[in-house]
């Protein structure tokens, strides 16, 4: 019998390791076949709520908030890349910088309602990640909501506008609420919480054991 899933996925567009945890999840849900029937919900998290326009160099940045060194930050880089290829999505070393999201935020809420959210999510990921672009860039930001089937000029106009900034925060504030400080966060049916950017096994063996729970 299939069981109805709610899964809450709670990250960020610069955030690597989201990335590699829904290309996990994804994966997991391709292998678990008929078990499961997820509603995936992307909620909001921003890593940099303060980054201005124009952001910040990415080594610079790092070095700042976590205290990394070039030599440390270069094998982490390594390491996140292999990873993402190993869940089959390319992180390109011309990405140099990290930017501010809101706006990429606010467009996936809008995208929530069309009903393209994932679509939306990857263009945004494949946007950043694979060719180094600025997600909090209106152009970027309507190329990829084309690319994810989406009206282009509704998106222009909800970009133009304050639509859904609102609906944003009162989100992050209660995701925050929840006790979620670090992304991503998957949560499945408002109970069960899986932390980080796990292989597709791991997610697989967990999707397998909530549905055991009926």
């Amino acid at each position: 019998m299939t069981r109805p899933m709610k899964i809450d996925f709670v990250s960020d567009v610069s955030c690597p390791w989201c990335i590699i945890g829904l290309k996990g999840l994804e994966t997991a849900l391709e292998r678990v076949g008929d078990l499961v029937a997820a509603d995936i919900r992307f909620q909001p998290f921003e890593l940099n709520p303060a980054m201005p326009a124009g952001g910040q160099d990415l080594a610079e940045h790092i070095e700042e908030k976590y205290g990394s060194t070039p030599e440390e930050f270069a094998a982490s880089s390594r390491m996140i890349r292999e990873r993402a290829a190993a869940v089959g999505f390319d992180i390109t070393s011309r990405r140099s910088r990290i930017y501010n999201t809101f706006n990429a935020h606010r467009l996936l809420h809008w995208a929530g309602l069309e009903g393209r959210q994932q679509e939306l999510k990857h263009a945004l990921f494949s946007a950043y990640f694979t060719r180094g672009e600025d997600p909090g860039d209106t152009d970027v930001l309507v190329t990829a909501a084309l690319e994810a089937g989406l009206d282009s000029e509704v998106a222009k106009a909800v970009l133009a506008s304050d639509r859904y900034g609102d609906d944003v925060r009162a989100a992050e504030r209660e995701w925050q609420a929840k006790g979620i400080t670090s992304v991503p966060a998957v949560i499945v049916d408002d109970r069960y919480l899986i932390s980080g950017g796990q292989p597709p096994e791991a997610f697989e063996q967990a999707l397998r054991t909530i549905a055991a729970e009926g």
